[in-house]
């Protein structure tokens, strides 16, 4: 028995070295002989790494590439009133379009490159502040009716009020026509500020969008279908209706 335990024992002693005679003999390179990559004892550190790990080149689709730089569009940042040694201030695309079309209506848009979208900005903002000029060239001209007609009654009808004026018989006819051209006066305020903060807001809009990727898989499914309608009888608890559904492949 004693013996049996002896011829074990010998026996994982010369598996141990041999184990680790092969183990150390793969990660030894000798550097007097780096050239000869089928001699054992003269690889290179090089070498033994390649043949160690795995390596793996990182693949990066188109649309990966679009999508990161949809992501990172609104992160981007660009120098703004840089001069005389002056860096200037540091905006992202988004804020420097919007801050454009504050400073001149329809520069955010040239900043996106949408000139199409000229027009549609001087457009709206000429006809808005055009129809200012005109209720506010017939509110004073009646003002200044009022003012005389209201110092003289004698003047209602004279040559010294406008033409339109001079068709009131009366002051208080005069004084309602001054309400009217001045109410629609103020509301055309509103509509100039109006305008001129949509024309930001695009502006601030598209630049977020210019790099977003508009993809052609986008499916939209409708079809007829019963939705059930809370409160109605147990004998119609449903109503026939249209389920439509945006599907992004």
């Amino acid at each position: 028995m004693k013996k049996l335990h002896h011829h074990l024992a010998a026996l994982l002693v010369l598996a141990g070295s041999l184990l680790a005679s092969h183990s150390g003999w793969a990660q030894v390179f000798n550097p007097n002989n780096p050239a000869n990559p089928n001699d054992p004892t003269g690889r290179t550190p090089a070498a033994i790494l390649a043949d160690t790990t795995e390596r793996r080149e990182a693949v990066v689709t188109p649309e990966a590439k679009r999508s990161k730089a949809a992501a990172d569009s609104a992160k981007r940042t660009e120098h703004m009133f840089r001069a005389f040694g002056y860096k200037g201030i540091r905006l992202t695309r988004p804020g420097k379009a919007a801050l454009l079309a504050t400073i001149l209506p329809g520069a955010g848009q040239i900043y996106n490159r949408r000139w199409w979208k000229l027009p549609l900005v001087y457009g709206a903002l000429g006809t808005v502040v055009g129809a200012e000029i005109f209720w506010q060239r017939r509110f004073t001209e009646f003002s200044d009716a009022y003012d005389l007609v209201t110092a003289n009654p004698k003047l209602i009808g004279s040559q010294s009020l406008s033409p339109r004026a001079r068709l009131y018989t009366r002051p208080d006819g005069i004084k309602s026509a001054l309400v009217y051209y001045r109410g629609n006066r103020d509301i055309y305020y509103l509509y100039i500020g109006l305008a001129y903060g949509l024309q930001i807001v695009d502006a601030l809009v598209d630049a977020h969008l210019k790099d977003f990727d508009v993809s052609d898989d986008l499916a939209v499914h409708w079809q007829p279908t019963l939705l059930q309608v809370p409160g109605h009888g147990v004998l119609l608890p449903f109503t026939p209706g249209l389920q439509v559904a945006l599907r992004v492949k």
